[in-house]
């Protein structure tokens, strides 16, 4: 959830993660990370940065031995997270910063029944569970790890809002936005299931259908429980809405799987005119994480679009 980043797609000779980036018109960040012998970072220059040091499956102590160990990317494209191998921690960093450890109740022990998200701009991370609920709030900020709000962790996730600033959860058909010291500022009780937040921290959207193949959204007032007309989102035949988000000026984008990668949307709210922004191709690698992807992500299996349908 969250995705704003230009992406590429060259792939270039691995550079040392002590390396700084060459010297660019605008910044370099992460267009998407990928695993062949080790994690990888495919960066919007073009260069490959080698992580090393970060796991890729679960050990074999793990409960889960050998599932494939998370690693993320914030949606700006700055921040990586990662279970270290030194220790087992799960850490986050930037390209040219150091580790900081999230939390240390989160081990590689945990990796499979315990998977996290990452906010927009690489400071708060959220960790479900096979619980079900809710287990770990980190403001990486402030370097705090907060108790579940309400002391109960039978919450469920449903996005941070484009900034960062906002968190929305659900708890027995209530909705209920939260900043980041998991104070309330709104609640509201309803039978929908937003996938998104927007920076207003009012407007959620709400895909409609059978999940993987949602191809209408409907748009949630938050304030007053008022939701829109349902719009069916104009994408190619064959695609679906396999993710979205809003972007910080409010506008709505999707993602979208292809038969080569990843199409990327801008998406009227009104009338569902999707306007093509971008497309990536998918590397030839075991694991692909684009920036703004969950722990899992559909579009990251190998199997062809054709083979789906």
């Amino acid at each position: 959830m969250g995705f704003r980043t230009a992406l590429a797609t060259l792939l270039l000779t691995a550079v040392p993660l002590t390396g700084q980036p060459a010297a660019a018109a605008t910044p370099v960040t992460i267009a998407y990370a990928q695993r062949t012998q080790t994690w990888q970072l495919v960066l919007t220059n073009g260069d490959v940065v080698e992580v090393p040091e970060a796991l890729a499956k679960a050990p074999h102590d793990a409960i889960n031995e050998g599932a494939q160990a998370p690693f993320l990317v914030s949606g700006d494209g700055r921040h990586f997270l990662y279970f270290r191998k030194s220790d087992e921690l799960f850490v986050e960093r930037t390209l040219n910063g150091k580790e900081r450890v999230v939390s240390r109740q989160l081990t590689a022990a945990t990796i499979g029944e315990e998977w996290p998200w990452v906010s927009d701009d690489g400071g708060y991370v959220i960790t479900g569970t096979s619980g079900p609920g809710l287990g770990v709030f980190a403001d990486l900020r402030k370097g705090k790890v907060l108790p579940p709000p309400g002391g109960t962790d039978t919450w469920s996730f449903l996005g941070f809002s484009p900034d960062g600033k906002r968190l929305l959860l659900k708890k027995e058909g209530r909705l209920t936005v939260f900043d980041r010291g998991l104070r309330a500022r709104m609640r509201l009780k309803t039978r929908l299931g937003p996938m998104a937040l927007a920076n207003d921290y009012v407007t959620a959207a709400v895909p409609v259908g059978t999940w993987p193949k949602y191809r209408k959204l409907r748009m949630l007032n938050l304030r007053t429980g008022r939701a829109s007309g349902t719009v069916t989102v104009q994408l190619p035949r064959g695609q679906y809405v396999n993710d979205l988000d809003f972007d910080r000026a409010g506008r709505m984008i999707v993602r979208s799987r292809t038969g080569t990668g990843m199409a990327i949307y801008r998406v009227s709210k009104t009338t569902g005119k999707a306007t093509l922004l971008r497309t990536i191709a998918r590397p030839d690698a075991e694991a692909w994480v684009l920036p703004g992807d969950d722990t899992y992500e559909e579009w990251t299996e190998r199997k062809s679009k054709a083979s789906q349908e």
